[in-house]
């Protein structure tokens, strides 16, 4: 039954499928695309070519017009190509219909990213949380996916009554399968909450964001223990917790999985128990990448998923990551040529400063004292509450 979720490994040729409309321009979709190039990368998956239409509505049987679907398929054919991902989520229905189309597997965004958390997990809760995630998307679809489950493990027999009755047959070990692992998660969720309760003497802050924008990379340097961190989406699906002092006052601090647009539903749901050392911090610092051109819309992201699992309200420390990269951006300088912090906060966040916000530059090392001491103020404040006679010597 492994077979089922094993992870995509060899490298292969892709197209990718978006659509625009009212609800999402043309500029976005191209920037959505390369996000979604970015994901299929990450399994090792080349893009060949990127086709996009304007559909006011998906089409109820392939999601995309006729046209367009022959287009791709004369495509794929002529270059040989065995797989097309879509940006949005498909239904059951469209995927087993756009498969036998075009005679090959199709992934949409949900199962794309699926796989790379299932590529990425290493310990056993984000490997229980992933599998579980991945069998609850393959429930509904298994019908459709029968040609994918029979490529990963070179059978025969697909069609006609034998097939059938192995689907059925997966169909009921899946649902064992789902049983077995929301028991080992409940065991698993049951002793994280013992260690949780253990840390109510000290003040507990998490690192959330958008995927990529540099959490790890901050996780490392005011931990100064080593933490995975490249430039790749998904880098970080376990959590980490690293005990850290600044100045004389000790707390802990987790760098969690990073966010994303459509983050699938099953993955959030299956991921609460991680998402826990999010909702019980007291303060969060919320990483974004101001380099980035739709960083606020990353923003905007990172806070509905907060919302979703009843943390927004949190006491948050906005940390805008990778200022460097913007002091070559002669949109940004002033009358010298040099990078104007107050221009970009003109242009970008109403030209007012917050002293919730702080600009610094993880990889360069700018600003980190600045951040340093912003963080500290509300360590402190929230250290107080715990240890009331606590008397900031740092003042003196």
């Amino acid at each position: 039954m492994k077979d089922l979720i094993k992870k995509q490994t060899t490298k292969e040729d892709a197209v990718l499928v978006a659509i625009f409309n009212h609800k999402q321009t043309k500029d976005k979709v191209k920037e959505y695309l390369k996000e979604l190039k970015f994901l299929a990368s990450t399994l090792g998956i080349k893009t060949v070519k990127k086709f996009t239409q304007r559909v006011n509505v998906p089409d109820s049987k392939l999601y995309i017009g006729k046209g367009k679907a022959e287009e791709i398929r004369q495509f794929i054919i002529s270059h040989d190509i065995n797989l097309v991902i879509f940006d949005d989520d498909l239904s059951p229905s469209q995927l087993r219909n756009l498969e036998k189309l075009m005679k090959c597997r199709i992934y949409d965004r949900s199962l794309l990213i699926l796989d790379i958390f299932l590529k990425r997990a290493k310990t056993a809760q984000a490997k229980t949380q992933v599998e579980l995630a991945r069998y609850q998307y393959l429930m509904p679809r298994l019908t459709r996916m029968w040609t994918h489950l029979e490529r990963q493990r070179g059978g025969t027999g697909t069609r006609g009554g034998a097939g059938e009755k192995e689907i059925e047959t997966d169909r009921r070990v899946i649902r064992n399968q789902i049983g077995v692992l929301k028991k080992r998660l409940m065991k698993i969720n049951t002793q994280n909450a013992t260690q949780r309760k253990s840390r109510t003497n000290i003040v507990r802050v998490a690192l959330v964001g958008y995927t990529n924008v540099g959490k790890s990379t901050l996780m490392t340097l005011l931990s100064k223990a080593k933490v995975y961190a490249e430039d790749e989406l998904f880098a970080t699906v376990d959590s980490t917790v690293r005990k850290v002092v600044i100045k004389d006052i000790p707390f802990l601090l987790s760098d969690t999985v990073g966010f994303i647009r459509k983050l699938p539903h099953h993955l959030i749901e299956s991921f609460k128990s991680t998402l826990d050392e999010v909702t019980e911090s007291d303060i969060l610092l919320h990483v974004a990448d101001i380099s980035h051109p739709s960083f606020h819309d990353q923003i905007d992201i990172v806070n509905q998923t907060l919302s979703e699992i009843g943390a927004v309200e949190k006491n948050i420390l906005y940390v805008y990551n990778k200022v460097d990269k913007l002091e070559s951006d002669p949109a940004y300088a002033d009358e010298s040529g040099r990078f104007s912090l107050q221009k970009f906060q003109e242009q970008n966040l109403g030209g007012k400063s917050n002293e919730n916000r702080v600009y610094i530059s993880a990889t360069k090392k700018i600003n980190i004292k600045a951040l340093r001491d912003s963080l500290f103020e509300k360590i402190k404040a929230r250290h107080c509450t715990i240890y009331p006679n606590y008397i900031d010597h740092n003042v003196y």
